[in-house]
């Protein structure tokens, strides 16, 4: 009886044992689906809940409540994190420890390919795309990739119009949160970033560590057809263009196309007849900001460009390569009547009007027509008019090239020396002249005259 009835309770132990399992594995099956129901059931709610909290003081939205709140604090001022290096304030503090690296310039966190280091968790993990390409967020309207959500989500707004950024001042709206930043600045006036080589500031750290680039040579952007470097991205995608062909700026009053915007708005002037830029000494107005600044050059009497062969300057840089076609004996403008080959674009025009016949040159006084300008220059001498005036002794002249020769008289400069006995002389003309006596050419009466500019 004493075995039957141990027997009995072991008997009775297990089962309740067994019991106690399938009452706890029930109730932690019934458990678990309350809870992934709650769960589920709060996932909705926050889907459901998603970009349907507005700010009330600036209309920007958010998914969450939570984010709100947060949001919220810049515009109340409570709880704020304080910076102690600039007082600039913080919703958490979490974005206080970030910001202050731009101050201590800690980079805590590097890339295992490059070793390039980054103060945020999320500038490295953009930059690691760069060595392995990835882009695995796709717009489901255009089907371009990107490498963060962050930025599909900014590119989707292209497409929504969206603008859930808004100016306080000015009512102005913006797609990106770092847009409107930009544009704050435009009320603020504040340029908290210093250049430490020449004092210039800006109002955005990328525009500084741009400018930089100027002190250090530093060009980090490279063409990938020619190789050719760049200090400044947008210049890249520029320059670019020329590769591709590409003309995005079209004129729409002739339907001209332009690389770039700068020179659309310059070849605009064209058409409406600006001309924006005047000069401070004269009053002579300018379409172009360049051609005022050649022109000012009238006043100053500056020269920057040199030529390396001889020495000469010239105010502008057209005329130091025009200058350089006699060194070199380059004539890059041919005829295609005839085939002569001219140094100057102005020269070759000149001569095709012998083909052409054109006379585009008329005398008021007369009403006779040339071909060149300078033919009716000469012509216009029974006028009588003599502009040209000598300092030295007041002599007038009807030419400046007169009054250059006859400058020699007094300064007694003899640039054209005779190759075969050295013989000196001011003008071309003599020069010319006594160069018959070696080759036992005929000459003229003007012998004589020629004979009085030499030595």
């Amino acid at each position: 009886a004493t075995q039957t009835t141990t027997q009995s309770y072991k008997w009775n132990k297990h089962e309740y044992s067994q019991h106690n399992r399938k009452k706890e594995s029930l109730y932690t099956s019934v458990m678990e689906r309350a809870c992934a129901h709650n769960i589920l059931e709060q996932k909705q709610e926050d889907h459901r809940a998603k970009r349907f909290h507005h700010c009330p003081h600036c209309e920007e939205i958010f998914p969450y409540l939570s984010k709100l709140k947060i949001h919220l604090k810049k515009h109340t001022g409570e709880n704020l994190y304080s910076c102690t290096d600039c007082e600039k304030r913080f919703t958490t503090s979490h974005s206080l420890t970030v910001h202050q690296r731009v101050h201590t310039g800690e980079k805590p966190y590097s890339c295992s390919a490059c070793g390039g280091r980054f103060s945020r968790r999320s500038h490295l993990k953009r930059h690691q795309h760069i060595h392995t390409g990835q882009k695995p967020y796709s717009c489901s309207d255009c089907g371009k990739c990107f490498a963060t959500s962050s930025d599909l989500t900014v590119h989707q707004r292209t497409h929504t119009g969206e603008k859930p950024f808004s100016c306080s001042d000015c009512g102005g709206r913006f797609s990106q949160l770092s847009s409107l930043k930009k544009h704050q600045h435009i009320h603020t006036g504040e340029k908290p970033y210093f250049c430490s080589d020449c004092g210039k500031s800006f109002s955005l750290l990328d525009t500084l560590k741009a400018h930089a680039r100027i002190h250090t040579g530093e060009k980090p952007y490279s063409c990938s057809d020619c190789g050719k470097r760049f200090s400044q991205r947008s210049n890249l995608k520029i320059h670019q263009r020329l590769h591709k062909g590409e003309k995005p700026y079209s004129c729409s009053d002739c339907e001209k196309s332009f690389s770039q915007l700068d020179k659309l708005n310059s070849h605009q002037r064209i058409h409406t007849g600006e001309k924006p830029y005047f000069c401070s000494d004269c009053g002579t107005c300018f379409s172009q900001i360049d051609t005022l600044k050649c022109h000012q050059r009238i006043h100053t009497g500056e020269k920057p460009y040199s030529c390396s062969d001889c020495g000469q300057s010239f105010s502008q840089h057209s005329s130091l390569k025009k200058h350089q076609r006699i060194h070199t004996g380059e004539k890059p403008y041919s005829c295609s009547e005839c085939g002569t080959s001219f140094s100057l674009q102005d020269s070759l025009k000149s001569h095709q009007r012998i083909h052409t016949g054109e006379k585009p040159y008329f005398c008021s006084d007369c009403g006779k027509n040339f071909s060149r300008h300078s033919s009716l220059k000469k012509h216009q001498l029974h006028t009588g008019e003599k502009p040209y005036s000598c300092s030295d002794c007041g002599g007038s002249y009807s030419r400046l090239g007169n009054l250059e020769t006859h400058h020699r008289t007094h300064t007694g400069e003899k640039p054209y020396s005779c190759s075969d006995c050295g013989k000196c002389f001011t003008t071309s003309s003599a020069l010319t002249v006594h160069q018959k006596t070696h080759t036992g050419e005929k000459h003229t009466n003007r012998y004589t005259q020629a004979e009085s500019f030499a030595d």
